[in-house]
């Protein structure tokens, strides 16, 4: 798979400096850190999934990003999705751990290349509408699992959300 060039910092006016996403890419380089992250597959009563569309590259995923120093992952989840959706959420259990040596994310400053170090979480609305947070997310919505395919979805993304759907009573380990 080939590296996706995606803009950041400049809101989609021109670029500034591109973050490059590289998945199972051969030519992907050497990460140099490995940087923890969390993503939240949350889902609602009539049973659809809240996705927001990254700023940078328009492309659909899961709510998440890094774990701050001093916060658990849990903690992490929950101020992710407040702020890139705007929902109030509550972490009901794992999906799994995605720690592909393979996914690579080259920083927008150049100066990181990190290994993607996930830990995707399900979780349940609690209160609020989606919402952007204009900043890093552009949109987010709900939506009914059978279209999410269809989506022009953020490299590594799509896994985690197969797995989220696919109701597996074990969390997914790699």
């Amino acid at each position: 798979m080939t590296p996706t060039d995606v803009e950041s910092g400049s809101g989609g006016t021109g670029l500034s400096a591109v973050r490059r996403v590289h998945f199972r890419d051969p030519d992907a380089p050497v990460a140099t850190v490995v940087t923890p992250s969390v993503f939240v597959a949350v889902r609602e009563e009539q049973g659809h999934l809240l996705l927001v569309r990254r700023r940078d590259s328009g492309a659909w995923e899961l709510p998440g990003g890094r774990v701050d120093v001093g916060e658990s992952a849990v903690e992490a989840a929950v101020r992710e999705t407040a702020e890139e959706a705007g929902l109030r959420v509550r972490i009901t259990g794992l999906v799994g751990l995605f720690s592909d040596p393979a996914h690579v994310v080259e920083a927008a400053t150049g100066d990181e290349i990190r290994q993607q170090f996930v830990l995707c979480f399900h979780g349940w609305v609690v209160w609020g509408r989606p919402h952007p947070d204009g900043h890093e997310t552009t949109d987010a919505a709900w939506f009914e699992p059978a279209v999410v395919e269809a989506l022009t979805l953020e490299p590594g993304a799509r896994r985690w959300i197969h797995h989220a759907l696919a109701g597996a009573s074990e969390p997914h380990l790699e």
